[in-house]
């Protein structure tokens, strides 16, 4: 199912779609059902394992409280879910607006690791179109961030891309640039199937920080002194700066809307993703909300399609 870059109404799911995996962080066992929902209700997660006045957690930047190894959402009630950038990255490449995640856990399913296990689910689930305009954030000029050596700067563009570069000190990484412009059709053959990835060596003080105690080669790349230990191999060359290119999409998506900009960003990671958006918002003149169909209209079908 591939689809225009630029959709003009807001999509939701057409039917549900579920499935079920453990985290990546926490190793708990999660069910997580997909269901349809109404225009213009956003992205909403829901804790069904909660007993809470408020179990519901909008898919809201401005609710990210942390950014270790993953981007966690928090409402004012304390409900909380974990590691939603790679579902966020599915919903964003797919066009997905509407949409309510249920969950009787507090973090996503890892799947694969990567985010092609959501897209296979959408298209499944297919999705539906409500006759509400879409609208986007049109970056109008440069907002650049720094935190503790890493760079991002959002920079005006008509066509929305991301563009990340790494360099770890390791043979199989080193250093690498990734740049995509975002559409269903490079988000899927590209940039979906990539997969999250760590260091052998860091296994027992993550455990010991109550991070990856459901990490796996069934869920990541992991490398030790030999190089990549996974017997699959890698899915791309630079399979690492792809995934950080889908973490970027996912988390920039909790913005609420896609972004019509180019994103750069040198050693890129959560933190940096969710400063970089906040400075961008909170400056009125560094942005507005734009009618998708009427940028397709104004941009005579140049707009890339997927």
């Amino acid at each position: 199912m591939v689809r225009a870059a630029f959709l003009t109404e807001r999509t939701t799911l057409a039917q549900p779609a579920v499935c079920a995996g453990i985290g990546l962080h926490t190793g708990a066992r999660v069910r997580m059902v997909l269901k349809p929902a109404s225009a213009g209700s956003g992205i909403m997660f829901e804790r069904t394992d909660l007993d809470l006045a408020d179990r519901r957690i909008p898919a809201r930047y401005d609710l990210v409280r942390s950014t270790d190894l993953g981007t966690t959402i928090i409402n004012e009630d304390g409900a909380s879910v974990s590691t939603v950038e790679h579902l966020m990255a599915a919903f964003a490449g797919l066009g997905v607006d509407d949409v309510l995640v249920e969950l009787d856990g507090p973090e996503i399913p890892a799947m694969d690791g990567s985010s092609m296990p959501f897209i296979e689910l959408l298209q499944h689930a297919g999705l539906k179109t409500h006759p509400v305009p879409r609208r986007a954030i049109r970056v109008l000029k440069p907002v650049e961030v720094e935190l503790g050596g890493r760079r991002a700067v959002f920079l005006p563009s008509v066509q929305p891309a991301i563009d990340v570069s790494i360099d770890f000190d390791n043979a199989v990484i080193g250093r690498q640039q990734y740049r995509f412009e975002v559409s269903p059709k490079a988000f899927c053959e590209d940039i979906a199937a990539a997969r999250t990835f760590g260091f052998r060596r860091d296994y027992e003080t993550l455990l010991k920080a109550g991070l990856a105690r459901g990490g796996s080669m069934d869920n990541a790349i992991v490398l030790d002194d030999s190089g990549v230990a996974n017997p699959e191999g890698l899915r791309f060359a630079d399979e690492f700066v792809r995934h950080k290119a889908l973490d970027a999409l996912g988390d920039l998506y909790l913005a609420g809307a896609p972004i019509l900009g180019l994103y750069q960003a040198s050693r890129p990671g959560h933190g940096i993703n969710n400063v970089a958006l906040r400075a961008l918002l909170a400056d009125a003149s560094a942005y507005k909300m734009v009618s998708l169909s009427e940028m397709a209209e104004t941009s005579g079908g140049r707009m890339a399609r997927g």
